[in-house]
């Protein structure tokens, strides 16, 4: 399909990025922050956690910010008087519960300034092949907390399945465990990595869901799982939604971007993201995939 530009929003969009932040590569801040400002967005980051390189690695340096500095960090934007131009806060990995409190507070802040604002929560708690993660804390505070208070979750399939208490083995599975997680209180859900028993060997889905219906995206699988892709998928897929008000444009313009960048990244043969090479991948794709709503 023709590449085709996304975007064009009627008026600056300003968001508060709360996630981890690594020095070496593209993960969390460092994967979210420069694709949202090649589209436009004036993004605000605050670092939740700041290391050397993403954990993958054998070994890195850094530290987890504990909950005051970014409570400090939210109160000085909230005294610039600005918090009322925020259209929305996005949270990625927060590295303890405390930490998730504050930005509770960050989005309650900002939605009173601002009550059109929107909350999009990345709920990083483990992944397939891997399992939880994160500290037993911060995965029970975003099943029982943060997911609840979200309007927008992005988890991949094993997060589905955790928040949901529910199995997604089969593509009517996920579509129900989607519908519990709703239940929880987001209204639009985006499921970042699905493979089914449907799903071709050949592919890797999106699947999304919010009250016009659900929508798949399907694209090749690519001989490359980098870090940091899940992170770019959740921040393009929310300022998209933002901007269109669509959840199969979003799903559509961020599921084709990220495919881009790892096509990118594949062909560098590289684990890392190629973000700068593949910069004009994330406004204009070379690849379109649309969005089909499902029964």
């Amino acid at each position: 399909m023709t590449a085709r530009v996304f975007r064009a929003y009627s008026k600056p969009v300003n968001l508060i990025s709360i996630q981890s932040h690594v020095v070496y590569g593209h993960v969390g801040n460092s994967a979210a922050v420069f694709p949202l400002q090649r589209i436009g967005v004036e993004v605000w980051p605050i670092h939740s956690v700041q290391l050397s390189n993403h954990t993958g690695y054998p070994d890195w340096k850094g530290r987890v910010f504990d909950a005051g500095l970014i409570r400090d960090l939210v109160s000085g934007i909230e005294q610039r008087g600005v918090l009322g131009e925020c259209d929305g806060v996005l949270s990625g990995y927060i590295g303890a519960a405390d930490i998730g409190g504050v930005v509770l507070d960050a989005v309650a802040a900002v939605k009173r300034a601002n009550p059109a604002a929107h909350y999009c929560c990345d709920p990083v708690i483990g992944d397939v092949g891997r399992g939880v993660f994160v500290r037993e804390d911060v995965a029970a505070f975003m099943k029982t907390k943060v997911v609840r208070a979200a309007d927008v979750v992005t988890p991949n399939q094993f997060e589905l399945d955790y928040l949901s208490g529910r199995q997604s083995r089969t593509l009517a599975e996920a579509r129900d465990a989607i519908k519990a997680l709703h239940d929880l209180g987001p209204r639009a859900i985006v499921v970042t990595s699905l493979n089914t028993e449907e799903t071709p060997a050949d592919c890797i889905e999106l699947l999304a869901s919010d009250v016009t219906g659900f929508f798949r995206l399907r694209t090749p699988q690519l001989p490359t799982r980098a870090n940091g892709a899940g992170d770019i998928i959740a921040a393009l897929f929310f300022a998209h939604y933002l901007s269109s008000g669509r959840i199969d444009n979003a799903l559509s313009a961020a599921g084709s971007a990220v495919f881009c960048v790892l096509d990118k990244t594949a062909e560098a043969g590289v684990s890392e993201l190629q973000l700068v090479a593949a910069q004009d991948e994330i406004v204009k794709p070379n690849r379109v995939f649309e969005a089909e709503r499902i029964a």
